[in-house]
């Protein structure tokens, strides 16, 4: 409404566009549109999208939701994940979420993010122990056994417990 009245004033585009720190560009369609509607013309229409799920579409996933994944073709994991909601929405409504949209239509309509309570039914921890005992030790390289060590070159540490003719070692000449 301000540049409406610094249109009637004659102020210049660019003027307005400081004033107002908007880009010139946004000044010359504000002009255009306040000299073919006024100021009415200038007036905010709102947010630019209607929520994209109304409350009763909302209902109605929320009642697809709760017949679970399988019903929608997901029998072998029984969780909803973000991209699974948003393919029953697109499917449908034919409407496009991002996962953040998914999440945050989730969020403002009192869903939240569910963690399993209790283990797998499958766990073996056994198994677990076994290759934690046996395989793990070939996956993870073993640590170096040298005794303290420096990261100086010119100042190794005493007693380091290195070989006398070792790179790195105190008697070391090879730098020298």
């Amino acid at each position: 409404m301000q540049a409406a009245q610094w249109f009637a004033e004659g102020r210049p585009n660019a003027r307005i566009a400081a004033e107002l720190r908007v880009g010139l560009r946004q000044v010359e369609k504000w002009r255009r549109a306040w000299r073919e509607g006024g100021a009415e013309a200038l007036r905010s229409k709102g947010p630019h999208g209607r929520p994209r799920l109304d409350q009763a579409a909302f209902a109605r996933l929320e009642a697809e939701l709760n017949r679970g994944p399988a019903a929608h073709g997901w029998a072998h994991d029984q969780r909803w994940t973000l991209e699974r909601v948003a393919e029953v929405i697109r499917r449908l409504f034919g409407v496009d979420y991002t996962r953040p949209g998914v999440s945050l239509l989730l969020r403002r309509n009192g869903w939240s993010v569910q963690v399993p309570g209790r283990r797998a039914i499958e766990r073996d921890d056994r198994a677990i122990e076994v290759w934690k005992e046996q395989v793990w030790p070939q996956v993870e390289t073993p640590r170096r056994t040298w005794a303290p060590g420096s990261a100086s070159k010119t100042r190794p540490v005493k007693g380091s417990g290195r070989p006398e003719d070792a790179p790195g070692a105190a008697g070391d000449t090879a730098r020298r």
